[in-house]
């Protein structure tokens, strides 16, 4: 088999836990040539440079510098900024991963250039189209060429949209590999002596959908709930960027009880978890995360993506209301979840992925 040029597509905080593991195992094989373009949609130091630290991922081919903007000018963009990077390298394919903009974007344009296409996560819906990251989802599947899927659901899911089966491919979870071959490091951070929580009981929150925070009333009824679970367990709130800009209006009344914090790196976000009582987010990943964690987990939603995390893990979908959050608290309190780590979640998926692009190129 000749030496395989293949273009890795990442760009917003939730990509770099998936883009690691390829990274590692295309890195390592002498039959692949891995090119990582970020596309820079998240861009600070926060949300993107201390992931690239903490995760070891090399320093990228391409950084494009497309962050900002609404869903549209920000996917037109990475469109407009990535072509020129295809057309230069012509790679034999390009890998997507997840959900963001940043995805759909990369998959589009290799697409029109007759570049296969690889989606990493494919598969996962919610059934929820008022969702951005749902229309990315549906969207990038449908036009690539090879599905690599983390749970029995994404495969039944793309059975039913007519996706060939020889084309769907159960690999398990790249994120859950960055969790597991970090962890051990993430233990030993200093974030509990830096907070001030060591010996402490906490919750974790956090919350970026457009869906929870954009809207003032919805916001209010789950700083609400908060407020009320605060009374009983301290809160730590690292905060999205979009999240902050919406509290800092100064309309909701946030208990001394729950600390808002900058986004934390990937080695300190996930000591939180593994540490916390309990997390309450509307993050796919978080759920994945604290599942195998085996933290419970209040999803703050009206559905989820990932619902082995619900069949087999410690996740509760909670909905968005001030009732539905604390009947769901009270029933966790009550009934604790004990979860089980879902098939193949083993760190593992990256060897995976690499033994199916192998035998797809070798057989194309």
């Amino acid at each position: 088999m000749p030496v395989i040029k293949i273009v890795l597509v990442a760009g917003a905080r939730p990509n770099f836990m998936k883009i690691a593991p390829l990274m590692r195992v295309l890195s390592g094989d002498p039959g692949f040539v891995p090119i990582l373009v970020h596309t820079g949609q998240h861009y600070d130091q926060n949300m993107s440079g201390q992931f690239f630290s903490d995760l070891r991922i090399p320093e990228p081919h391409y950084h494009l510098e497309a962050g900002g903007g609404t869903h549209a000018t920000q996917t037109a963009e990475i469109m407009k900024r990535i072509e020129p990077v295809l057309l230069k390298e012509a790679p034999r394919a390009v890998i997507v991963v997840g959900d963001v903009n940043s995805t759909v974007a990369g998959a589009l344009v290799a697409k029109k250039l007759g570049i296969e296409v690889i989606h990493a996560e494919a598969g996962l819906r919610s059934f929820d189209r008022s969702m951005p990251e749902e229309i990315n989802r549906i969207v990038t599947d449908a036009i690539s060429d090879l599905l690599l899927v983390t749970e029995q659901s994404g495969r039944d899911n793309l059975l039913r949209e007519g996706v060939r089966e020889s084309s769907i491919h159960l690999v398990g979870n790249l994120m859950i590999d960055s969790l597991r071959s970090h962890l051990d490091q993430a233990m030993k951070s200093d974030i509990a002596e830096r907070l001030g929580i060591a010996g402490r009981r906490f919750g974790l929150v956090t919350l970026h959908r457009p869906a929870n925070v954009d809207d003032p009333v919805q916001l209010a009824e789950i700083t609400s709930a908060l407020d009320t679970i605060a009374s009983d367990l301290e809160l730590y709130w690292p905060l999205h960027p979009r999240t902050r800009a919406r509290l800092s209006d100064g309309k909701y009344a946030i208990s001394e009880r729950i600390h808002l914090a900058d986004p934390l790196g990937y080695l300190d976000f996930l000591w939180m978890q593994a540490r916390a009582s309990v997390v309450l987010t509307d993050s796919g990943g978080v759920q994945e995360e604290s599942t195998v964690l085996q933290v419970p987990c209040l999803t703050l939603r009206e559905n989820t993506e990932r619902p082995v995390t619900i069949a087999c893990g410690t996740n509760r979908l909670a909905g968005t209301s001030r009732e539905t959050i604390l009947a769901a608290w009270r029933e966790m309190l009550r009934h604790p979840l004990a979860g089980a780590i879902p098939p193949l979640w083993d760190g593992k998926a990256g060897e995976r992925c690499l033994e199916v692009l192998r035998k797809h190129f070798a057989e194309n």
